[in-house]
Formats: C-alpha cells, structure tokens, sequence
C-alpha cells in the first residue's frame, strides 16, 4: 500500500507546476492546460484524503466528480473564449485580451 505522503507529494508537484505554467505562460492555451493540471492535483488530493480516512464514504470521489464536471466546464467557456479572441485578434497572446474591457 502506497503511504498518504507519496500522493500529497505528487499532487503538490503537479499542482506547482501547474501554478508555474498560468504565472510564466503567455499563450492562453497554455494557461488553460495548466489550470487543468492544478484541478488534476486538487482531484488527487480528494481521492487520496477519501481512500485513507473513510474509503466507506463515497465523499472523496463524488467531490471529485463535482471537480471533473466544473473542469470540463471551465475548459468549454475557455476555449470559446480563446476561439473568439483569435477570431477578432489573430493570436491567442494573453496579453491580447485587452478587448475584453470593452
């Protein structure tokens, strides 16, 4: 069995690195891959905190559930959002989203 520390240290990984590609990155696909890995990491930290302190429950993977669903929907208003600023803008630079203040 795999202790609890080795999953916290992976998902605090992932979730660093996820943290540096949104603070580092300029392409707004980019940002929003590594938004998703932040939520990836969340998701470990659920399931792994359900599986060592109340695997009867089902409370760590219905939370779990609930993340995936808000990712797939962060990820579709993302990238309509990525699409129309390179319809109007010809690049998907984040710092090109200026528009939006108007």
């Amino acid at each position: 069995m795999v202790p609890l520390w080795m999953y916290l240290v992976v998902a605090a990984a992932l979730f660093c690195v996820g943290m540096f590609g949104v603070l580092s990155r300029r392409n707004a696909i980019a940002i929003l891959m590594s938004i998703e890995l932040m939520l990836n990491a969340v998701n470990i930290n659920l399931v792994a905190f359900w599986r060592y302190q109340a695997p009867e429950r089902l409370n760590g993977q219905a939370f779990a559930a609930f993340v995936f669903a808000v990712a797939a929907a962060e990820t579709a208003v993302g990238l309509a959002l990525i699409i129309s600023l390179y319809r109007r803008r010809k690049s998907v630079v984040a710092d090109d989203a200026n528009l939006m203040k108007w």
